[in-house]
């Protein structure tokens, strides 16, 4: 197969990449977050060839995306008032809502579930691609799963080259990182997975939100989830990752004690010389996290070489969109962190 290019500065781009999905075929497509390998949503054969693509586990449910919130009502029922002011104070934008799913949605694309996660994209180019497809386009992360995500069309390419129809090349994503997912099916709702909307942000409209422990913390594989990005080891370079916490001093120490060639740094730009022996790379300024936020795929690319042994990372703390990033790079980890400050 030859995976056609599309350019966003081409005016026949968005009617070539819908008549590919109406036809059933693979199409890249950029968002603000990371670029999605989307499908007919509604179409199972189509949906499957996502999950070949990528190599992504059946039970991991697919994100349905919308060209507008009045698309809810064609997918989802017993739509629940907070869905509506939550469209409204963040659609289009990198939030996805966890509905119930009416019986047009194949289980392909909800894992075997009751439920659907569904996203308006902020990207007018997808979304005119959407409304000329006349179907919602389920679209996971473009990357091979499990693997650092997708936020240009190169990466893209990379990945997908001769597997896919085609890669609509939007530019890099301005987020960086995927959607927040919140489960508006349970009462409170209940945070899934952070992303560019932050739970500081839910919150104030929301009134409530609880934080599901695979935010925090490795689950088990035999579980059940709603919602992607939750239960698998995800986001990650060949190389194991390891955080390293504590204060700058502390973990500059321990890194460059047990440094050995072929292990790679991840820091912040303000700590490229505290690592000037560790072979580092900065995919941000700590002061600024949503530097990180945007910078965090493509670095994680950058260290995907099986030249490299495995990887020291400096992770953010606090909330906002810095708490997104601690969520990757944790995810990238398995969730393997040393404390700096306790260990020698």
């Amino acid at each position: 197969m030859d995976t056609l290019y599309l350019s966003a500065d081409n005016k026949a781009t968005a009617s070539i990449a819908a008549d590919i999905l109406k036809k059933g075929g693979l199409v890249a497509l950029p968002t603000e977050t990371v670029y999605g390998l989307g499908a007919n949503g509604l179409d199972e054969n189509a949906v499957a060839k996502i999950f070949i693509a990528k190599g992504r586990p059946q039970d991991n449910p697919l994100i349905l995306h919308v060209a507008d919130p009045a698309q809810m009502e064609d997918i989802c029922h017993d739509i629940p008032q907070a869905a509506w002011r939550l469209a409204q104070a963040f659609w289009p934008g990198p939030l996805t809502m966890v509905l119930p799913a009416k019986d047009i949605v194949p289980k392909g694309t909800t894992a075997g579930l009751s439920t659907v996660a569904v996203r308006c994209p902020d990207s007018d180019l997808t979304r005119s691609i959407i409304r000329l497809s006349g179907v919602p386009i389920a679209a996971p992360s473009a990357n091979l799963s499990g693997t650092p995500s997708t936020t240009t069309a190169a990466h893209v390419l990379h990945d997908h080259n001769g597997k896919i129809d085609a890669i609509v090349d939007g530019g890099a994503c301005r987020v960086g990182v995927e959607s927040t997912i919140v489960d508006l099916t349970e009462q409170p709702p209940r945070l899934l997975r952070p992303g560019g909307i932050t739970p500081e942000q839910l919150v104030e409209i929301l009134g409530e939100l609880t934080v599901d422990k695979a935010v925090t913390a490795q689950i088990d594989k035999d579980e059940v989830v709603k919602a992607p990005g939750m239960k698998y080891r995800h986001y990650a370079p060949k190389a194991p990752v390891v955080i390293v916490s504590g204060s700058r001093e502390a973990a500059a120490g321990y890194i460059n004690r047990h440094y050995e060639k072929g292990q790679r740094v991840l820091c912040f730009q303000e700590e490229l010389e505290l690592y000037r022996g560790c072979d580092p790379l900065s995919y941000g300024s700590e002061a600024d996290p949503a530097s990180l936020s945007a910078g965090l795929f493509d670095a994680l690319r950058q260290l995907d070489s099986s030249a490299v042994t495995k990887v020291y990372a400096r992770c953010p703390v606090g909330g906002g969109i810095a708490y997104a990033v601690q969520n990757r790079l944790k995810k990238a980890a398995a969730f393997q962190i040393i404390d700096a400050e306790v260990e020698a």
